[in-house]
């Protein structure tokens, strides 16, 4: 039987996806299922601060935490996403570079706060993923992390494991991600859904939290990591 490599595959995948994505990635951040995300984190993560950007794919969440006034490192698995950008960081202070989220390159407590929005679940293992993102994190920093909910569409590539085959997304529910974080000692400070355009934000309102995150496109979560007393 072939041997699986799963950060080979992925790199593949992403870099395959890379222009697609790039199409993509200003509409869905300025207007679209990311749009509730930099204000959601400027509420908590003072300006000046520096941020992580893990999965950053084409540096466009990037660019735009740059521009409302943070310090910008981003990473990605896929040299294409990199590519497109270092074309964006070309008139901005934003410093890109190809790596794993499963291996950081940076010394621990390197950053203030951290930004990884539908990463985890394209992890081999995410709680080692996470535990390497809560790493470079400063003691007292932020990390922002959002992953797919029920809803949305791309939980179709994670189907393959129902037949015993490899997959390179792995399907992890919101409550289970809250879970893995407060075994680790994190504190969730705030956390927000996000919903298909089919979905009333009256209707949920005042729906339990387990049924607003059944409905969920995404759950995206603000947690801090202790420092020392």
């Amino acid at each position: 039987m072939e041997s699986f490599n799963w950060k080979e595959t992925a790199e593949v995948e992403w870099d395959s996806r890379a222009d697609f994505w790039h199409e993509r990635s200003r509409n869905m951040w300025e207007t679209g299922s990311r749009k509730t995300i930099l204000p959601f984190i400027q509420r908590h993560v003072k300006k000046g601060s520096n941020i992580l950007d893990v999965g950053c794919g084409d540096g466009y969440g990037s660019y735009l935490l740059n521009k409302a006034g943070y310090g910008v490192t981003g990473v990605d698995l896929s040299v294409e996403m990199i590519t497109h950008a270092k074309r964006t960081a070309i008139q901005h202070e934003i410093v890109f570079q190809k790596a794993d989220v499963n291996d950081l390159p940076f010394p621990t407590n390197s950053f203030d706060a951290l930004m990884a929005i539908n990463v985890l679940e394209w992890t081999e293992n995410p709680f080692h993923a996470l535990k390497e993102m809560i790493r470079v994190t400063k003691e007292g920093g932020y990390l922002c992390v959002g992953i797919l909910g029920p809803t949305a569409g791309p939980r179709v590539n994670s189907f393959p494991r129902l037949y015993g085959e490899n997959a390179i997304c792995n399907t992890m529910m919101p409550w289970e991600l809250k879970k893995l974080a407060m075994q680790e000692n994190l504190q969730h400070i705030e956390d927000i859904g996000v919903y298909k355009k089919e979905v009333k934000p009256t209707e949920v309102e005042h729906m339990p939290l387990d049924l607003k995150q059944a409905l969920s496109f995404m759950w995206v979560y603000l947690f801090k990591k202790a420092g020392t007393t």
